[in-house]
């Protein structure tokens, strides 16, 4: 694994809310902090509502992670778009946050330990 990129559990049970609806809730999430960048949470996609999300053509690509998919989400107020991303095929050392979904937390998207 990249020294500069650490994977654990993250302890207790996280949530996604966004337009007054809970996204996801997991108690088996992923906390991903990598050097220079804020913590984030991945969460299995079986703890996601995924049909508030849709996939689209924007992808990105980390030299470490690998190319990055993205959904929007579909709230019944608003559409964020590139809100959702994940590492489908990420290396091998960093294969734990394969089939798991991160969220952007914004003004729109609320990712906290509940």
């Amino acid at each position: 694994m990249a020294d500069h990129i650490r994977i654990r559990r993250a302890e207790g049970v996280w949530t996604v809310r966004s337009g007054g609806a809970v996204l996801a809730e997991s108690s088996n999430a992923l906390e991903v902090t990598e050097d220079g960048y804020p913590m984030v949470i991945y969460f299995p996609r079986g703890d996601i509502a995924m049909a508030f999300l849709d996939r689209t053509d924007h992808t990105t690509h980390c030299p470490h992670k690998g190319d990055a998919a993205y959904y929007s989400i579909m709230n019944r107020s608003a559409t964020i778009e590139n809100g959702a991303w994940t590492y489908e095929n990420p290396p091998e050392a960093l294969a734990q946050i394969k089939d798991h979904v991160a969220f952007y937390a914004s003004a729109d998207v609320t990712v906290e330990r509940i």
